[in-house]
């Protein structure tokens, strides 16, 4: 029998006292009124427009070294922080002479005597006491994903989708891997569906055993994979076409495999996980180093079982089992304890908690606060008993925020860490109690600083302001407003400058839409769209972000309601959203426009089309417009199989509808958009034009899912223009 979770109703009613006390010291005060600035593309689109703070801050092992990225205005570089000392120094500086180091990724050695750099797809080694650094590479191909052998002695890296280990006293490489090649064999690295979809574009493909001796590594087999042109029209005399392997919805999946190889030499033992049609979605060594566990996902994503296998017969058995009757999200909550037992998170409260189990899989104790939502583990300290995770209140408004909180592995103990509500997040050492608080407000910039176990201030990293003082800026107000059947849905408005309650104003929406998606969040937008909407009620437009139920706000149930059907349940909240803002009687109900990007511009399209007239002018980026054009992970995960729901496909996707559009729209996409493909745009528009009806089209070379550099101030120059022509900025007279 599982033993009953340790969150008792006196610990309940304890924990909420603690959460609602006063924040631990170093918290935010209130900004005083500033004078207003007026917001320029010039200083949207300048150097740092919204202000600065360090990079990548890493954790030295041991917990009292920190280290980061930072230019103090002598360049960039990596600095090093005793924060026990209070003493910081940079350790190397970028060179911006040719062949000179460019600072990017870095990794701690697991003795803490050197540093890893990334610089130009090649290997370098910093020694920190001296300084000194020493190039370990220098070839053509790009040396990708370095990792330290647990005695620190060797660096493993992938280069050309093989797998290669350096040792480091002697500069001897050896692959340890052959065969790979591009869109065909890959070793060590993963494929692009797993890498944007199964690990969230911060993939990984070996893994090091505890004792140094084997590696444990993806193989894919893309061949059965369809090919996507991607084309390059820029370059002459031809265009240039690159060909993608990318798995559209219902199409084959790569192969994909697990092997342990031991580093001395030998053969690769295959683990036998079973479900060839499954996804191998994450990979970690048991204590011992004997056994792998890889989390198991079957195709229609609704099953995920934690299997440990022997690292030498490749035999596998079943640890657990989350299921669920739509689909199971993935987390990276797995941390192995010495002892054999381990954390691990499931939806199955509604909301994402944090539970212990023992080494055979049975849970013990849940860790997490009941009604709130794991986001992140952030660290687990075994000496102390000690776990640092972040979450959010589940229900109300309670997913604007994000806080740190601190538990016992023994679930009798939850306190808040993070000083103030707003955005917080955490990087924290597991052996020293010290962890970085990262905070930001909508209203006031991203700030940094060190805390102690307590969540008590010890100093402030660097930062740089903007170029001009947010506080002088408009602001957003959050609230809930009456959704469809009695749901409140979660909001932020910002009026418009000047505000005169007696006039009336051009309003802007801005939506996604998605599975657990989020925009309605108070935090600090440092360029592009967040900055943008400010800008925009400058000039005399509200601004306004809604929710709808199967948004995070709503947990795992609010989600499952947009199962096999995608559009019908935003459009509901975005029409309450309409509503609402026409029962303000200082909108104007003629001037309002709908935008949004990627899932946004795909439910921009389902909006405007299926209810004609709601808007005044919309603008959809980067849509996916049928869904059998996107890829197989995260399509089917939400629409299951085409074959199995071809009607949820037909009526989510934008072309069923094209024909019913009424309204001015600006389609926007990028030619080498490898995520949702121009096909989509196209398609679209081909449909469009076949009914006879007129659209807008903004199409930008060479751009990816993600506008940069002048392409992006071109497209908000661009949705500027065409929203000012349609909606007419300002209070009307």
């Amino acid at each position: 029998m599982r033993r009953p979770s340790p969150l008792s109703t006196a610990h309940a009613i304890a924990l909420a006292a603690v959460l609602a006390a006063t924040p631990p010291a170093g918290a935010q005060a209130e900004p005083q009124a500033a004078a207003p600035v007026r917001l320029t593309f010039d200083l949207l689109f300048g150097d740092e427009p919204g202000g600065a703070v360090p990079e990548a801050p890493s954790w030295a092992p041991g917990g009292r070294l920190l280290a980061y990225l930072w230019d103090d205005g002598n360049g960039k570089a990596l600095w090093l922080l005793d924060v026990e000392g209070r003493s910081r120094s940079p350790l190397v500086r970028e060179s911006e002479e040719e062949g000179g180091l460019e600072l990017g990724d870095y990794h701690f050695s697991p003795d803490g005597r050197h540093i890893l750099l990334e610089s130009g797809g090649d290997l370098h080694l910093l020694e920190v006491a001296s300084g000194s650094v020493r190039r370990l590479t220098s070839t053509v191909e790009e040396e990708q994903d370095p990792k330290f052998s647990p005695d620190s002695s060797t660096v493993a890296f992938v280069r050309d989708f093989d797998l290669f280990v350096l040792e480091l006293a002697s500069g001897r490489e050896r692959a340890l891997t052959t065969g790979g090649s591009e869109g065909e064999l890959l070793n060590g690295v993963t494929d692009w569906v797993y890498w944007e979809e199964i690990w969230g574009r911060d993939s990984t493909g070996y893994w090091w055993s505890p004792n140094g001796d084997r590696i444990a590594y993806y193989q894919f087999d893309e061949s059965p994979v369809g090919r996507y042109p991607l084309v390059d029209f820029t370059t002459v005399p031809y265009p240039t076409v690159t060909e993608q392997r990318y798995p559209k919805a219902g199409t084959a999946n790569p192969g994909v495999r697990i092997g342990v190889l031991p580093v001395a030499g030998g053969d690769t033992v295959w683990l036998a996980t079973g479900d060839a049609d499954g996804y191998l979605a994450r990979v970690d060594w048991q204590p011992g180093g004997e056994r792998v566990a890889v989390q198991r996902l079957n195709r229609e994503q609704n099953r995920l079982d934690l299997l440990s296998c022997d690292a030498a017969s490749g035999r596998c058995g079943e640890l657990l089992s989350d299921r669920h009757p739509t689909w199971v999200n993935l987390h990276d909550h797995l941390r192995f304890l010495a002892d054999g037992r381990f954390l691990w998170s499931s939806e199955k409260s509604g909301w994402r908690q944090l539970a212990l189990h023992a080494a055979d899989g049975r849970e013990l104790a849940t860790l997490s606060p009941a009604g709130w939502a794991v986001t992140s583990l952030d660290a687990v300290d075994e000496a102390s008993g000690r776990v640092v995770f972040t979450a959010y209140r589940g229900g109300g408004l309670g997913a604007k925020d994000r806080q740190v909180l601190a538990g016992s592995l023994e679930g009798d103990l939850t306190s808040r860490l993070s000083p103030a509500d707003g955005w917080n997040g955490a990087v924290a050492s597991s052996e020293s109690g010290w962890w970085v608080l990262t905070e930001s407000h909508s209203d006031r910039p991203t700030a940094m600083s060190v805390r102690g176990p307590d969540g008590a201030l010890a100093l402030e990293l660097p930062s740089r302001p903007p170029p001009f003082d947010p506080a002088g800026l408009p602001r957003w107000e959050f609230f809930t407003l009456p959704g469809p059947g009695g749901v409140e849905l979660p909001a932020a408005l910002m009026r418009p400058a000047g505000f005169d309650p007696a006039r009336r104003y051009p309003a802007i929406m801005y939506h996604y839409g998605g599975p657990g998606s989020q925009v309605v969040a108070d935090r600090w937008g440092s360029r592009g769209r967040d900055p943008w909407h400010k800008m925009m009620a400058q000039r005399g437009y509200a601004v306004l972000a809604v929710d709808n139920p199967g948004s995070s706000f709503f947990g795992k149930p609010g989600e499952d309601r947009l199962h096999r059907r995608f559009g019908a349940v935003n459009l509901a909240a975005q029409r309450a959203a309409v509503d609402y803002l026409k029962g303000l009687g200082w909108v104007d109900a003629g001037r309002i426009g709908l935008w949004g990007w990627s899932g946004g511009g795909s439910n921009t399209l389902y909006s405007v089309l299926n209810s004609p007239g709601t808007w005044r002018a919309a603008v959809a980026g980067a849509p996916v417009t049928d869904w059998r054009l996107y890829d197989t992970i995260w399509t089917e995960r939400y629409l299951d199989h085409p074959d199995d729901n071809a009607d949820g496909y037909r009526d989510s996707s934008a072309v069923t509808y094209a024909g019913q559009l009424a309204d001015p729209l600006l389609v926007v996409h990028g030619t080498a958009d490898d995520n949702v493909h121009p096909q989509n745009s196209f398609a679209f528009l081909h449909a469009v034009i076949e009914a006879g009806a007129a659209v807008e089209t903004a199409i930008y070379p060479r751009q990816k899912h993600g506008l940069r550099g002048a392409a992006s101030r071109h497209f908000y120059e661009r949705m500027t223009e065409f929203f000012d022509r349609h909606l007419q900025p300002g209070p009307a007279h």
